[in-house]
């Protein structure tokens, strides 16, 4: 990969009282190569204020020979970096991009360095995969669970990462041996749990249910951009398989889709089928046995996850369509009608200051919230899904397909 050092910033904004000022503070860190200093951190922040301004913001960022990494979650930073420690940084910041004006912010950053030529890909998945895993642990990831439970996210940071190399990342199997409970000292070494070292070390053996039962879930959220004068600009459409596996012992699943390679290769070209971009797996997914014959087979952990996500790059024939008509009367009222297939008139009254703002106002466009059960805009389908186990019981599978809005708006006149 490889990462020195993964950093948890906690950054507050300030106007004392006119310029925005940043204070930059290591919640905790962890060091694991040692070959960069720690005093580079102090470096992050100013080139991080100055290419901001400049907007010439990115993902990775450079000082001398250290790359810095960092990702942001809600208003933690976190940094995948190959140095540790460091010092309060204040850095002035001319614009207001990063706060509402007048107001104190606070967020966090999770950074990692490297001097290595490392894989970035790797390193921001393993960054997300440590917000997922203190997420799963401390349900809300901010500075007073990180300061509450930093004797946990050592032990965490320790097994999630070995010299700068990913190891245990999955939170199921972390939880059965770092756990938030006290135990009773026992003598001799403690073993950690087989799972860790087993060929399948997202699922525990020995798991056992009264009623063995699968949900899944095929969820596609549909992203569209229409102009004013109703052409489609843009539209995508997302899609996940999500599960929620209650299985006894250790079993195989067998996924069939109305994939469009597998119906041409097979000579059902002429059948509904989907073709799928940017398909992304689980780990658990055999990825040879896919290649070969387009079946998703797999061993799934226990409990929920998601199987695979995609991606369709196609027109998509807007579900839901919004016609506005927006009249202002005396700077005061604003009436806004919505032609749908009934037609509803809403008059919204707001107080408003006497002061007009010499700018024109600008027009946002339409955001349109949707569910549709038992709909989905791609025409996938879940031709099969068989649940082997060598004790032979019999299984209950569910499949439930669902269609929502992602980024869905129509601009107005």
């Amino acid at each position: 990969m490889s990462a020195s050092a993964v950093y948890v910033l906690d950054l507050k904004g300030k106007r004392v009282p006119t310029p925005l000022f940043f204070l930059m503070q290591v919640l905790i860190c962890r060091n694991y190569r040692g070959d960069v200093d720690m005093s580079e951190v102090e470096h992050f922040m100013p080139i991080l204020m100055e290419k901001e301004e400049e907007g010439m913001l990115s993902p990775i960022l450079a000082h001398g020979g250290v790359r810095f990494m960092w990702i942001k979650h809600n208003n933690l930073y976190r940094i995948p970096v190959l140095w540790s420690g460091g010092l309060g940084v204040t850095c002035p910041l001319a614009q207001d991009s990063w706060a509402a004006r007048g107001h104190t912010v606070q967020r966090m950053l999770m950074v990692a360095t490297s001097k290595k030529n490392a894989c970035v890909s790797l390193v921001f998945s393993f960054l997300y995969k440590v917000v997922q895993v203190f997420s799963e642990y401390f349900k809300e990831l901010e500075e007073e669970s990180i300061r509450d439970n930093f004797v946990i996210i050592y032990e965490l940071l320790d097994e999630l990462m070995d010299f700068g190399y990913p190891q245990t990342t999955d939170s199921k199997i972390l939880q059965e041996y770092i756990t938030q409970e006290g135990h009773k000292l026992e003598t001799g070494a403690p073993r950690p749990p087989a799972t860790v070292t087993n060929a399948v070390s997202w699922r525990s053996e020995g798991i056992k249910y009264r009623k063995n039962e699968v949900f899944l879930d095929v969820i596609e959220a549909v992203n569209l951009l229409v102009s004013a004068n109703g052409n489609v600009l843009r539209s995508e459409i997302v899609g996940s398989i999500k599960m929620r596996v209650f299985l006894s012992g250790m079993p195989e699943l067998r996924l069939g889709l109305n994939d469009k390679v597998l119906f041409d290769n097979t000579g059902r070209g002429k059948s509904k089928s989907v073709e799928l971009e940017d398909v992304k797996f689980h780990q658990c997914v055999r990825l040879s046995r896919f290649e070969n014959d387009r079946t998703i087979s797999f061993i799934p952990p226990d409990g929920e996850f998601e199987l695979m996500s995609y991606r369709l790059n196609t027109h998509v024939k807007p579900l839901i369509w919004i016609e506005s008509v927006i009249e202002k009367h005396s700077h005061s009222r604003i009436e806004y009608m919505v032609k749908g297939g009934k037609e509803y008139l809403m008059r919204a009254h707001f107080g408003l200051p006497s002061v007009e703002a010499e700018d024109k106002e600008g027009k946002p466009p339409i955001s349109v919230k949707f569910e549709i059960p038992y709909f989905t805009t791609s025409g996938i389908q879940v031709r099969y899904l068989k649940i082997i186990e060598k004790s032979g019981y019999q299984a209950l599978p569910w499949v439930r397909y669902i269609t929502q809005n992602g980024d869905y708006q129509l601009r107005t006149q």
